[in-house]
């Protein structure tokens, strides 16, 4: 089973990466963003829940984004592994992934962080804001503020798995098939 955490900061192309990832290695590709929706539109307990926690503007805990993301993976234990894009993005989501995955009696491959310059993740969010409909990718500021997030709680996570010893770094820079070529390098010497 390869299980696979694919981060890096918003713009940087998981998105993108994880739809050829998922099909070329048979991988349950499980998004945060997508998990959220799901729950919080088929009104489930979890998504009532994080929906209370959104409404006020608050982040959603990391106790309930992880009973989301542990319920995903139950329900999708027959694949050949699981893609992990967005989470975990804290320490103790991190610790919390871990124990779970133990218990399943399996483990993370690989962490692997797409990484890119800022300036140009910038004007990919722009651009993909002009399509998108995504309010967060058209606001500069909020582009700004969600990088300060990701290098506060999911940079330090870096260092957590390299003294695991699974931790990769990949150039995010370049073309799609470029970039994908780097990824499927570095899957297929796992």
């Amino acid at each position: 089973m390869i299980n696979i955490v694919l981060f890096g900061k918003p713009g940087a192309g998981k998105g993108t990466q994880a739809e050829f990832l998922k099909t070329k290695y048979n991988l349950t590709h499980l998004s945060t963003g997508d998990i959220f929706r799901f729950n919080i539109k088929n009104e489930t307990d979890l998504g009532k829940l994080a929906k209370s926690y959104m409404d006020k503007g608050d982040l959603v805990p990391d106790e309930v984004t992880t009973k989301m993301l542990i319920e995903a993976v139950e329900n999708n234990f027959d694949k050949d592994g699981f893609l992990f894009d967005g989470y975990p993005r804290t320490l103790s989501q991190s610790e919390a992934l871990d124990a779970f995955l133990s218990k399943k009696e399996t483990r993370l491959t690989a962490t692997i962080a797409l990484e890119a310059d800022d300036k140009i993740l910038i004007q990919r969010l722009l651009e993909r804001g002009k399509t998108s409909g995504r309010p967060d990718d058209q606001d500069e500021e909020k582009i700004k503020n969600r990088y300060d997030e990701y290098n506060e709680k999911t940079a330090p996570l870096i260092e957590y798995y390299k003294k695991q010893g699974n931790f990769h770094a990949v150039n995010g820079m370049g073309s799609i098939e470029e970039i994908t070529q780097r990824l499927t390098k570095v899957i297929d010497n796992l």
